[in-house]
C-alpha cells in the first residue's frame, strides 16, 4: 500500500478504503503512520514491521494471513519494497500461495526521473548505495552504465556522494537532484556534476533527496 511521500492529497480514495477494511496494518513506524491514519479516519489496528524485525515477525504474519486475515503493508512514505521492507513478506506470501495485491501510488523516484530532463525510456534504479563496504566497487561497475541511473541519498551524505560521482563519472556528467518532492519546498537542481556540487556546497542540502544521473554516452 503506497502512502504519500509528502503531500497528503496524493493518498487515493482506494487506499483509504482498503486501509479501513483491512484487519491489520503493518507499519514501518507506527508513530509516523499513526498520524497519517488519524488524518484519514482509519482506526484499523497496527503492528510494527520494519527492517530490524521483519525476519522475526514474518512467521506470525503468515499465520494470520493463512487464518483468513486481510493485512495491509505500508511504509513511512512511498511504496513498500522500494528501498523499504516488503520483499521478504511478498516472497513468503507467494511461496505459501497467499494472494498479494499491490496498489499503485506514490514513489519518489518516478517524478524525480520524469522532471530531470534525462532519458527516461530506459533506466536503472540503484536506491541507496552501500555506505562503506562495496561502495567504490559498485560505483566503478556503474561507470560503464549507459542507462539513466537513479539513487536515493540523505542530506548529510549528498556532497560526499556528488564528489565521488565526479571522480568516477567525470565532472561534466549531467545530473539532476530533486528534494522534498510533493512538499512545500520542492526543488530540482539540474546541471553537470560540477555545477550541482557547487550549488549544494553553497546551499546546505535538506529533506529527502533523489539523484538522477545520466548514463555514459
Amino acid at each position: 500500500m503506497p502512502t504519500p511521500i509528502g503531500n497528503l492529497e496524493d493518498m487515493t480514495p482506494r487506499a483509504i478504503r482498503t486501509l479501513k477494511e483491512a484487519d491489520l496494518i503493518l507499519a514501518e513506524d507506527t508513530r509516523v503512520s499513526g498520524k497519517l491514519l488519524r488524518h484519514f479516519g482509519v482506526e484499523t489496528a497496527m503492528q510494527s514491521h520494519h527492517m530490524h524485525n521483519e525476519h522475526k515477525t514474518l512467521p506470525g504474519i503468515i499465520s494470520k494471513l493463512q487464518a483468513g486475515n486481510s493485512i495491509a503493508l505500508i511504509s513511512d512514505a512511498g511504496t513498500p519494497s522500494i528501498s523499504d521492507p516488503g520483499f521478504l513478506l511478498t516472497r513468503a506470501c507467494l511461496e505459501t500461495n497467499i494472494p498479494v495485491e499491490c496498489l499503485p501510488g506514490a514513489t519518489a523516484f518516478v517524478p524525480a526521473l520524469v522532471n530531470s530532463g534525462l532519458p527516461s525510456d530506459r533506466f536503472v534504479f540503484e536506491g541507496f548505495l552501500p555506505v562503506k563496504k562495496g561502495r567504490q566497487t559498485r560505483l566503478k561497475e556503474l561507470a560503464e552504465e549507459k542507462r539513466t541511473m537513479i539513487f536515493y541519498e540523505s542530506p548529510h551524505k549528498l556532497i560526499k556522494t556528488l564528489e565521488q560521482f565526479t571522480e568516477i563519472f567525470g565532472d561534466d556528467r549531467p545530473v539532476s537532484v530533486s528534494r522534498e518532492l510533493s512538499k512545500l519546498y520542492e526543488e530540482t537542481v539540474r546541471g553537470t556534476l560540477a555545477e550541482v556540487l557547487t550549488h549544494f556546497r553553497a546551499e546546505t542540502p535538506r529533506g529527502e533527496l533523489v539523484v538522477v544521473l545520466a548514463g555514459k554516452k
